[in-house]
């Protein structure tokens, strides 16, 4: 990516993700919501929604300003909406939880706060559409991980539609036969539209570009990568449509089960593709964020496994809960994470020595970081996981709890090494700061260069 353009507000996305991240962590570790709640109650959704919003919607928005114009080679498009868009996605998320809460007790409940959460966090994400959409559509022919991301993008409509429409009943504003039933139908084909629609089809369209932009493999268009793409597609349409059918009362269960046999056949193809882009590599020493994805890929297939133990076994356990903590934090996360600590630290080197390259030495970007000390965060952080879904497999909720507390030292650690990396602070002296070279701010942006 050597002249690549940055997005200017994508490290206050990062930010902003990760304080809702070590947010969610600590109401986890604290007992507060699931499990020593209902994954339904009130609590629940409050970390729920603090987590998928706030952390990996955050934090999947801020990439996509970034790396949508590296796929297409194209600018982006009106990036003068990034920061409108992570306001307003800040808002509605608080809008939302302050709802929730309300809905707990702890607040005062007013009627009209999550409606409204739901309407700012839906122009939020038509103005992140909107950005994303108008850059891919400058390509032509579409690259195919463009097209994942493409693919994702519908999803992120029918998350927030489905959203807002579940906020109305939710709210008691309105007792709309449709809008019950869709209240008590549609939960987890919402869920799904977001974890799996949104953010997995796009975390595997990107995934693909930049494991062999970090790992210098060939990068050609596979069958198997299309076939993916398929399998994706065609689980994300069942589930749109059995939401739809929700609302008139229809269990949209049976499509979310096929969805999940067909998006593990994907997740396995998947699996081949990342082995054959690895075993292709030129760079034969495999950098932290590329061992971090790598061990969350492993844990997307586990979480398949999981998922589909749970619905053709009679085992007395909950298989399916444990399997969807495991696809957010070790899979999702795993993989924010793992590529966050390349991402941050590349985009600092580019920030930072891209105006001198050719006119004075610079340090390489592995040097901003120290990738020994945070590789025994990384162990700490998927060992924790891998151990947290052990814990609720076995239903042993104090020590989930303390299982979560070892996940939020090691985030605490992983975010420390990221300000790091910002401040230069890992840099030997003699190279740190050459004469031209522009000092990063943490995480606002500084104006100058050519960053958008």
């Amino acid at each position: 990516m050597p002249g690549a353009t940055l997005s200017r507000w994508t490290m206050s996305y990062f930010a902003a993700a990760l304080s809702c991240l070590v947010a969610g962590l600590i109401l986890t570790a604290s007992g507060f919501g699931y499990p020593s709640t209902a994954i339904e109650a009130p609590e629940s959704l409050v970390v729920i929604h603090l987590l998928a919003i706030g952390w990996l919607g955050l934090l999947f928005a801020g990439s996509l300003l970034q790396f949508v114009p590296v796929l297409v080679s194209r600018p982006l498009e009106m990036p003068h909406l990034s920061l409108p868009v992570l306001l307003l996605t800040i808002t509605g998320l608080g809008l939302l939880l302050a709802g929730f809460l309300g809905l707990a007790g702890i607040l005062p409940l007013w009627s009209w706060v999550l409606p409204l959460g739901g309407a700012v966090l839906a122009l939020a994400f038509a103005g992140l559409l909107w950005m994303v959409t108008r850059t891919l559509a400058t390509a032509r022919p579409m690259p195919l991980p463009a097209k994942f991301v493409a693919l994702g993008c519908a999803a992120l409509v029918g998350v927030a539609a489905s959203g807002l429409l579940l906020t109305l009943p939710l709210s008691g504003l309105t007792a709309n036969q449709y809008l019950v039933g869709l209240l008590l139908e549609a939960a987890p084909s919402h869920a799904y539209l977001g974890l799996v629609g949104w953010m997995t089809i796009t975390a595997i369209g990107v995934s693909y570009r930049l494991l062999t932009m970090f790992l210098l493999s060939p990068e050609r268009p596979r069958m198997t990568s299309r076939a993916v793409g398929w399998l994706m597609a065609v689980g994300l349409a069942m589930v749109a449509f059995g939401t739809v059918l929700a609302g008139a009362g229809t269990s949209p269960t049976a499509t979310i089960y096929v969805a999940t046999a067909f998006g593990g056949i994907a997740v396995l193809i998947y699996g081949l593709d990342v082995h054959l882009i690895f075993r292709e590599r030129k760079r034969k020493s495999a950098e932290m964020n590329v061992l971090a994805s790598l061990a969350a890929v492993a844990m997307l297939i586990a979480c398949f496994a999981l998922f589909g133990a749970s619905t053709m076994s009679d085992l007395p356990i909950d298989l399916a809960r444990p399997a969807a903590y495991l696809f957010v934090f070790g899979w999702l996360t795993g993989l924010g994470l793992g590529q966050l600590y390349k991402i941050v630290a590349f985009m600092t080197w580019l920030e930072c020595y891209g105006p001198v390259l050719g006119r004075a030495a610079v340090p390489r970007v592995q040097e901003l970081v120290n990738e020994r000390r945070s590789s025994t965060w990384f162990l700490l952080y998927f060992g924790a996981t891998v151990a947290a879904t052990v814990a609720l497999i076995a239903d042993t909720p104090a020590m989930f709890r303390w299982l979560a507390l070892a996940q939020l030292a090691a985030v605490c650690a992983l975010a420390f090494e990221f300000a790091q990396a910002r401040r230069l602070a890992i840099v030997p002296q003699a190279v740190r700061l050459p004469k031209g070279a522009i000092h990063p701010r943490l995480f606002l942006p500084s104006f100058k260069g050519s960053s958008q």
